[in-house]
């Protein structure tokens, strides 16, 4: 089903859980990835299971780990055949973090990691969290739905952009599905600050100018889904400018634009009513910091075809 409802009351422990299993997934991304600008190496992405982190490399060849939100497990799988499968269920961080290392050992997998959380305020070792997390394995297929629908709408967006622009990935940090375009301008020096992050990683992935947008499943504060739109640096009158559709509003203390995920579902046509939050705070952005749109721009690809700007 599209657009399911994902309460947050519902999802608040799947979400608490499926948090640190992907940072400890994603700490073995890092370790054999190459670097690549403005982290975007680190991240996830959504196919037809759940969450996988696409294929990487190591001395023994290729390695893919996909958390598969529909059969409920974490399979790790190498192009030599080889697999291991974790069930997911409820269960403490530190006995899910010992069944993977007990995995990447069987699969010759480097366990050298970091094996503590980032993007979190006191950050516990994984080995060290023994508090059981309750699993719901419906909360957990309707956040990987809404995932799906909300991944089509962010593929069809970035279509109508030719400069430099993320695909739609999902950062186990922050625990966010974002896309973001650049101007291809510098930006100034983020003053950093984030938890449990070097401010080297985010000066490097603020180095230029950004309009970007995202969804998170709730937390930090926020007892429901949204999604949130932002601009570093946030030109002048960005805050006052005019979104879409209703429901749309500026939240002063992230400064950050929000739409609650539950009035996209809701809506007549939930993917243009995504779409216009999409393009109405991109354009608040561009133009409050006079981006060169004639160049950067073209039209959605959507259905598919050449953008006549481009033949």
């Amino acid at each position: 089903m599209l657009w399911p409802t994902i309460p947050y009351a519902r999802f608040e422990s799947t979400g608490l859980a499926l948090h640190m299993w992907c940072q400890i997934i994603g700490k073995l991304r890092l370790r054999l990835q190459p670097w690549l600008n403005h982290s975007w190496h680190a991240t996830f992405y959504v196919n037809a299971q759940g969450l996988t982190t696409g294929l990487m490399q190591d001395a023994h060849g290729g390695l893919e780990a996909v958390f598969d939100l529909r059969g409920h497990r974490l399979v790790l799988r190498r192009s030599d055949g080889r697999e291991e499968v974790i069930a997911l269920s409820s269960m403490a961080v530190s006995a899910f973090h010992t069944a993977v290392m007990t995995a990447l050992e069987r699969l010759d997998v480097p366990r050298d990691l970091h094996h503590a959380p980032n993007e979190v305020p006191d950050p516990v070792p994984f080995r060290d969290q023994h508090d059981v997390l309750t699993y719901d394995p419906d909360a957990a297929r309707d956040f990987w739905l809404a995932l799906v629908a909300i991944d089509g709408v962010f593929q069809r967006f970035r279509t109508g952009f030719l400069g430099k622009a993320t695909p739609p990935h999902f950062f186990w940090g922050s625990f966010d599905f974002a896309l973001t375009r650049f101007s291809g301008r510098t930006a100034p020096l983020h003053p950093g600050g984030f938890p449990a992050l070097p401010d080297t990683v985010t000066r490097e992935a603020y180095s230029h100018e950004v309009s970007s947008a995202g969804f998170w499943p709730g937390g930090n504060g926020k007892d429901e889904a949204y999604f949130y739109a932002y601009a570093y640096p946030s030109p002048a009158g960005f805050a006052q400018a005019a979104v879409s559709p209703d429901g749309a509003f500026f939240d002063t203390s992230l400064g950050e634009f929000l739409l609650p995920y539950e009035a996209v579902r809701s809506a007549l046509d939930p993917t243009a009513a995504l779409l216009a939050f999409l393009q109405s705070t991109y354009d608040a952005a561009a133009d409050g910091a006079q981006w060169d749109r004639a160049a950067l721009e073209c039209e959605i690809g959507w259905p598919p075809r050449v953008p006549r700007a481009l033949t």
